[in-house]
Order: structure tokens, then sequence, then C-alpha cells
């Protein structure tokens, strides 16, 4: 078995197929394995994320009765430590493979033909023959028409993980989840931060509370957004100028040292000669899958970012752990019932399942409870009790149809959420279950009691 991509999808499918008795064979054409999320991506911005958030904390703490002073940042320290996270988690990725019998080849992959790939490291060329494959190449971020990223003036997320020193004038375009987390981060660490965001509001897809809730913090920390504004024009210089275009085109000039861009990803699918092989790709560019992760080419499977559908690491791993079962000749599909997200903001964004929006429009009558950090003693114990749990139920049966929430640590309540959506949870299941107190899971307990009309720490509606 041959593998191509070695993220969070091709490493785990790896390893799979190797603890199911196949001799694998790795392909991984950068330095180090793990992927973008790994190496450019989910990890170091976490820890990027948690040095910001402790710097604004101390900075902030004087109403706790602390007091810090001569505080400063070391950039270069910062980076080093995010740095070493990074390469023991890739060492750590590198050693199970190994371990378990994985075969790891540097370079480039084509498939020559649809049971041959030539790999390429520099000007050695190498043939590998395989029964089946699984292409898990990723993604890449989209490029912006006018702002192409040299690494200095204009960057990625990649460099915005490795700078070293903190911008005085920061500005982000695009206001999705990488933009907002790192605009965030920034403005934690001393930036004067603007967003500029081409739709009209944020998180369109999540509910309307979210966005509300996200625009309040936002100019908390003094970070100005500009919505339904367009990145036009950039201007290199001391400061740069990015000129931004707002409704009937009227022009938004913006000052930076540094301007980040972050306006989507596409997938890595062009180049691997795929189309000769009889694999087709949606209008977008992703690879055609079915529930099994076959695609349109026998043996031919696609996990991951390439694939389409949520763009997250977790949903990577899944979709190995499938194509490697079904491989191995095992009953194994693609079927959840949901795919939780997290957004790393402050407050954390987090949801599984349905929205009130999304289940209404499929037909669907339902009940909602939402209970309000704001009431809720553990969220005030951290100093951020600003947010909210709200839960999605079919009106008739009570059955749990989805969860959404914004606050502190609430990426750690998705576990629960997920568990209860692929069980065929009732709301009367998450109330009758004693949840520790006092804890951020039990905001959760609260809001489905809400939603049962049973609500003590809120007021029933």
């Amino acid at each position: 078995m041959v593998v191509i991509g070695a993220g969070p999808g091709g490493y785990v499918a790896a390893i799979r197929l190797a603890q199911l008795g196949k001799d694998v064979v790795l392909v991984e054409m950068a330095p180090t394995l793990g992927g973008v999320c790994l190496n450019e991506g989910c990890i170091p911005s976490k820890a990027l994320i948690h040095a910001a958030d402790l710097k604004y904390e101390v900075e902030h703490a004087a109403a706790l009765g602390i007091s810090a002073n001569g505080l400063v940042v070391d950039m270069t320290k910062v980076v080093k430590w995010k740095d070493g996270i990074v390469r023991r988690l890739t060492g750590g990725v590198k050693f199970l493979c190994e371990k378990n019998g994985v075969e790891l080849i540097g370079g480039g992959a084509v498939f020559e033909s649809e049971r041959k790939i030539v790999v390429t490291t520099g000007d050695d060329r190498s043939e590998i023959e395989f029964e089946q494959a699984v292409i898990a190449t990723g993604s890449s971020p989209m490029a912006l028409p006018g702002f192409p990223i040299d690494g200095e003036r204009v960057i990625g997320a990649r460099e915005a993980l490795s700078l070293e020193a903190v911008p005085e004038w920061l500005v982000v375009i695009g206001a999705g989840y990488i933009g907002l987390e790192l605009g965030m981060v920034y403005s934690k660490l001393g930036s004067k931060v603007s967003v500029v965001e081409f739709l009209p509001d944020l998180f369109p897809t999540l509910e309307p509370e979210v966005a509300q809730a996200m625009k309040r913090r936002l100019k908390q920390l003094g970070i100005e957004l500009h919505l339904s504004h367009r990145a036009h024009a950039f201007e290199p210089g001391e400061p740069s100028i990015v000129t931004a275009l707002g409704p009937d085109d009227k022009e938004l000039k913006l000052g930076a040292d540094k301007v980040l861009v972050s306006v989507g990803r596409v997938p890595n699918s062009a180049g691997l000669g795929l189309e000769a092989i009889g694999v087709q790709f949606d209008d977008k560019g992703f690879i055609k899958v079915d529930e099994r992760q076959q695609t349109t080419a026998p043996g031919i499977y696609a996990i991951g970012d390439v694939a389409g559908g949520a763009l997250l690491a977790h949903k990577a791993y899944q979709e190995a752990k499938v194509a490697a079962e079904v491989i191995a000749g095992e009953p194994a599909a693609f079927d959840n019932v949901a795919v939780p997200a997290v957004v790393y903001t402050d407050p954390e964004i987090a949801w599984s399942g349905l929205t009130e929006r999304e289940a209404r429009e499929q037909g669907l009558e339902v009940v909602t409870g939402t209970y309000p950090l704001r009431s809720h003693g553990r969220a005030m114990t951290l100093n951020a009790a600003e947010g909210f749990i709200k839960v999605v139920a079919d009106a008739t049966t009570k059955q749990l149809l989805g969860i959404t929430a914004i606050g502190p640590g609430v990426s750690e309540l998705m576990g629960e959420a997920t568990l209860a959506l692929e069980m065929g949870a009732f709301l009367e299941d998450l109330a009758a279950s004693i949840h520790p107190h006092p804890t951020m899971s039990e905001a959760l307990q609260e809001a489905v009691e809400a939603a049962l009309g049973k609500a003590v720490h809120t007021l029933n509606e």
C-alpha cells in the first residue's frame, strides 16, 4: 500500500494500515512529518495563543489583586519554545511510523499509471508499484490577487507563526478562524490590528449570537473590524498601505508593517497525474469520494483536506481509519452524525451538529436552550464570563440535534457533545447525568435544562 502525504490523515492511514497487516510506504515531500497542522497550523498556533493569552492575563490581572511590572515579550524565545513543541511532536510521528513498520520515503509523488507512482527528490527518481493507494496531500493557502506573499511585508499563517518581532501595525485580510486567531495573538502581544473581511458578518453559518459576542470582544481588544470590505491593493513602504473597498466602493486605507493574508484554502490535487487514472474532482478541485473514501478510480482512496468537506485534522483522522479498514476488508464507512469544530479565539467558539437555523431549514420543529456564562460560577472564577452555551433539540422527541458554545475552554465540551449526538441522546439523558461542580461542563447541562424548561441557575423563558 502507498500513502501519499504524511499530514494528520496520511500518517494515521499509514499506521493503521500497518497495524492491519499491510506493507506500507508513506511518501512525503516536506522534510518533516505531520503536515500543515503539526508544522505550521493547529499545534504551533495554539502555542502562540497560549503565550499571548498568558501575557494578556498578567497585564489585566489588577482587578484580581495581581500586578506585574516590567513585563517583556521576547519573541525569539517564544518562537523557540513553540518550535520545540513542534519538533517533539513531529519526531513522535516519525517514531510511531517506524515502530509500526511503515517505510518512509521523501519526495514528490506523481501517478504514472493506475498502480505505479514516481517519486522525485532532486535529481533522484524512483518508481513504486502498489496494490492500493491513499491520497492525503492536504490543502494550501488560497492566493489573493494583488497581495503576493513575500514572507516579509505580506505573510501567510506560516510566517505569522515565526515572526522575530511583534509588528506595530498588522492588517489581517480574512476574518475566518486563522485570521481571527492570529489577529488576536498579535493584538495581545502589542500590535495594532485591523481586520478586513469581504462578508457582511462574522461566522455566517453559526448562530448569530456568536458573531455578536465576537464583535464585542474584538472591540474590547481594540481590534478594528471592517466588514463588507474587499482587499483591493497593496503598496509597499514604511509603513505599507492596504487599500480596501467598502460599500459603494468607498476606499479605506490602512497602514501596515505586516499584512497577514488568510482568505481560505485550496486542495493540493493538481500535478499528481490523477486525471489520467480516472480520478474525478468537484468544481473546486477537491477529489470526489464516497462514504468509504473510495475515489472514482478503483483502488485509489482520498482523505483529509484534498477530499473536501470540513478542512479539519480530526476529520482527516477518522477518514484515514475508514480508508485503512476498507482496504483491509473490514466493514467501515464515514457515516458520523457530526464533525465538531473549534475556533481558538478569545473566547473560544465550538460547535457540533446542527444550528437552530440549519435545523429549521431542514423542516424540523425545534426547541432550544441557552445558558449565559455571565451566570456561571466557573466562568466567573476564570475571569472570563463572556459567552453562552446553546443546545438545539427536536421539539417533539427532545432528541439532541446540535450544540454551539462560545466561552473559555468550550473546546473541551465538544467531546461530550459529539458523543451525545453520535449515541442519539435525548435532552433528558444529558440533564440526568451528574456533571462535576464547578466546571465548564456544567454549562452544557444548564443549557439542556433550559431547553427542557427546568433551568435553575437562569430564568426559564
